[in-house]
């Protein structure tokens, strides 16, 4: 596999934690990192997940967003209660207005300076492919609580090459509890999408299995426009309970199609 190496003076003032990254090394007088993989596979073994010190840290700051943003909460605890405010969002507005709450979300949970800083000085390092390997990791790292057990895998990229800026969800836990194409469509995959190309330069599509619930992250990757885009065409979940109801309520309707999405 070949290696990626980065060379830019602003690495020089950042140390970066191994065993993400090796130390500097120097090559015809500058300065470059060399960015390094957990394993010459082209993914990483996905193992059992144990709660973490801080799972419920951030589960309770994610939530706090969402009930500022929507003005309500829910009685249940934890992580359904969670789910419930992530449907509130999708209650008595249009998907595209979703979609703008949910990105108002996500830039909450970050200082504006550290958004902007990073899209100015670290999103154009090396054409991107430094911030998509650096984004992809802190994701597979921080985000479990919320997505369940993933890791960091390699993704094709436009050019012909490949890079190790993807992150594989197994069962992503909030398609599975929120039981709604809608719901992860507007409150998270193109609000996520967004908010990373706009807000930390960092192209991305999210490409969401709605038959396992898996989830393939490609950091680096434009997304497609919305019109061909094919999670937009999904049809509900066999397991929302929407679409149930609308079938033994109307058996002539298109049943089929999430009126969420």
């Amino acid at each position: 596999r070949k290696e990626d190496r980065i060379g830019s003076p602003v690495m020089a003032m950042v140390p970066l934690p191994s065993p993400l990254f090796a130390w500097p090394k120097v090559y015809h007088g500058k300065t470059a990192i060399r960015v390094s993989c957990f394993s010459n596979s082209t993914s990483e073994p996905i193992e059992a997940r144990k709660p973490k010190v801080f799972d419920n840290l951030f589960l309770s700051l994610f939530r706090n967003k969402m009930v500022q943003e929507t003005g309500w909460d829910s009685e249940k605890p934890g992580y359904q209660g969670l789910i419930e405010v992530a449907h509130r969002l999708t209650v008595g507005q249009d998907n595209s207005k979703t979609r703008d709450a949910a990105v108002r979300i996500l830039k909450s949970l970050f200082p504006p300076l550290l958004l902007e800083l990073y899209r100015m000085l670290v999103a154009p390092i090396h054409s991107g492919k430094f911030a998509a390997l650096m984004v992809a990791r802190v994701t597979a790292l921080s985000c479990q609580w919320l997505m369940g057990p993933c890791a960091v895998n390699s993704v094709d990229l436009p050019n012909g090459s490949s890079l190790m800026s993807g992150v594989f969800v197994e069962k992503c836990k909030y398609l599975e509890e929120s039981k709604c194409v809608g719901v992860c469509i507007n409150t998270c995959k193109l609000p996520t999408q967004t908010f990373f190309k706009d807000h930390m330069g960092v192209p991305l599509l999210m490409e969401p299995n709605f038959t396992d619930y898996s989830c393939q992250f490609k950091f680096g990757i434009l997304p497609p426009q919305l019109e061909v885009d094919d999670a937009l065409k999904e049809p509900c979940l066999e397991i929302c309970p929407s679409s149930v109801r609308r079938k033994e309520m109307n058996h002539n309707m298109d049943a089929h199609k999430c009126p969420k999405a």
